[in-house]
């Protein structure tokens, strides 16, 4: 957003008077040719802000040549033109009581010069209606620079050159407010719309997996062995995932790591396997020699991890005088 009013500058150079009808014709004119911003030079700027006038302005002074280098004026300038075209939509009426116009340094060197408006200093301001003033006055709207600041502070609080929050704040002193509506974000739009279709389409994936018996049977299972192997007991009282020398056997019931029950759970679940393909599959196969084969295979297997998860047990508590094979 831009900054509150901060300056009053009192220009001591005069204006010459003007017929402010006829000027106020033209300016007309020249807003409508526009999409409601004047562009001005020297001197539209002296008619533009003659001291008897019945009109107010808001002048951007900006410097657009790219050999200026002034980065905050080209990136002001599309709020800029946004605020002074929603402005056209204002009955006639109230619309030519209040003038958007830009003084470009290129084509107004003398009147930087006399307001002491500094080229690395683009502004904002806005001219009050003076009817026997003798000399100009300017109200400074904003010091656009500190939009820049990567930290906002209170007395910088800028929001960015969007159009909206100068549309908003100029509304203040424009003889109505601004109808100014942000454009449709046709990206952000398209976007939803990308991510919802994709979503259906995951879901047309996804479905017939979410649907299966044995997707959630495998979920049980996996989440059933990690919670019979101590997971929450090492989670409720924070222990390590091994010991201070590198150790993962904690000694004794009241104690555990984390590393064990990594352990703990892949035993029992290459164990439940075994168990399952001695079950299960091995009765199931046609061929009587295949199935000799298959049933000595998982019955050494089993031996074997119920051997590996005894001596495990014996290694946690010492002293455990049996054993199977290791």
């Amino acid at each position: 957003m831009l900054l509150p009013f901060l300056l009053l500058l009192a220009l001591p150079a005069c204006i010459l008077a003007a017929k402010p009808q006829n000027v106020q014709e033209r300016f007309v004119n020249l807003a409508q040719q526009n999409d409601g911003i004047i562009k001005l030079d020297a001197d539209t700027f002296d008619l533009l802000t003659s001291p008897k006038r019945n009109w107010s302005t808001s002048i951007q002074f900006t410097a657009l040549d790219k050999r200026r280098r002034c980065n905050p004026c080209r990136e002001f300038e599309p709020a800029w033109k946004a605020v002074a075209k929603a402005w056209t939509a204002v009955p006639k009426e109230q619309r030519d009581q209040h003038f958007f116009a830009t003084l470009d340094f290129d084509d107004g060197h003398s009147v930087f010069q006399k307001s002491g408006t500094m080229l690395q200093q683009m502004v904002l301001a806005y001219l009050l209606p003076e009817v026997d003033s003798n000399c100009l006055r300017l109200l400074l709207v904003s010091n656009m620079l500190p939009c820049f600041n990567p930290i906002p502070t209170e007395e910088a609080p800028c929001r960015g050159f969007d159009a909206e929050p100068l549309a908003e704040q100029l509304s203040a002193y424009t003889p109505l407010p601004i109808p100014y509506r942000a454009p449709i974000n046709w990206a952000l739009w398209g976007s939803f719309a990308v991510m919802g279709l994709s979503l259906i389409l995951a879901v047309r994936v996804v479905a017939p997996i979410f649907r299966s018996r044995w997707t959630w049977a495998t979920l049980v299972t996996i989440t059933s062995l990690i919670m019979t192997s101590g997971y929450m007991f090492t989670r409720i009282r924070g222990m390590p995932m091994t010991g201070p020398n590198g150790d993962w056997i904690a000694q004794g019931f009241q104690s555990q790591y984390g590393q064990e029950t990594v352990v703990v759970a892949t035993l029992y679940g290459l164990l439940g396997a075994s168990f399952l393909m001695l079950t299960v599959v091995a009765p199931r196969q046609t061929s009587p020699n295949r199935q000799k084969i298959q049933i000595y295979i998982w019955t050494v297997v089993i031996m074997v991890l119920f051997s590996v998860l005894v001596s495990f047990f014996r290694a946690k508590n010492r002293g455990y005088p049996f054993k199977l094979f290791i």
